[in-house]
């Protein structure tokens, strides 16, 4: 429910954005299809694996935020990791149902078909193993160092 939630309210963002017509000022169109257009055409391993870093950073971001105690440390415990996942070029499922779908829009508006981005390429090839690779890469940094502070016991997951 959650990630159809953030897809349909994306969907809508990027919707509105395209219809400001601020892509047509400078480079700012033709750079929002190339982006698109690159992560539709990410094979599904390099995909997923970078989804697993980027959930990893996000997760980290949380805890950072979580454990500081005020407003600028909480602020910069934020900000250092997501920028460090953003500027590495890692993929976030919620963030493509933004940036794909505004690039889809941009390229309809412009009149052209760029090779490689579709709607089909941005579920089954990105969407798909990006969100398994968030999944993952979120488990890996909770789940486990979790359980290892709640239980005391580096094998919980094994025996339970």
């Amino acid at each position: 429910m959650v990630i159809l939630g953030n897809l349909l309210g994306s969907l809508f963002f990027a919707w509105l954005m395209t219809e400001t017509g601020l892509w047509r000022s400078g480079q700012l169109g033709t750079h929002a299809v190339g982006i698109a257009a690159a992560k539709c055409q990410l094979d599904f391993w390099p995909a997923f694996v970078r989804g697993i870093l980027c959930n990893w950073l996000v997760c980290l971001a949380v805890f950072m935020a979580t454990a500081a105690r005020d407003i600028v440390s909480k602020m910069l415990a934020c900000y250092v990791p997501i920028m460090a996942f953003v500027a590495s070029g890692f993929e976030h499922n919620v963030a493509n149902m933004y940036f794909i779908p505004a690039g889809l829009f941009v390229d309809r508006a412009l009149g052209v078909q760029t090779a490689g981005l579709t709607w089909g390429n941005f579920v089954i090839g990105n969407l798909v193993p990006v969100t398994l690779g968030n999944i993952v890469g979120g488990g890996c940094s909770s789940l486990s160092p979790t359980g290892l502070c709640i239980s005391g016991n580096p094998h919980w997951l094994i025996l339970r």
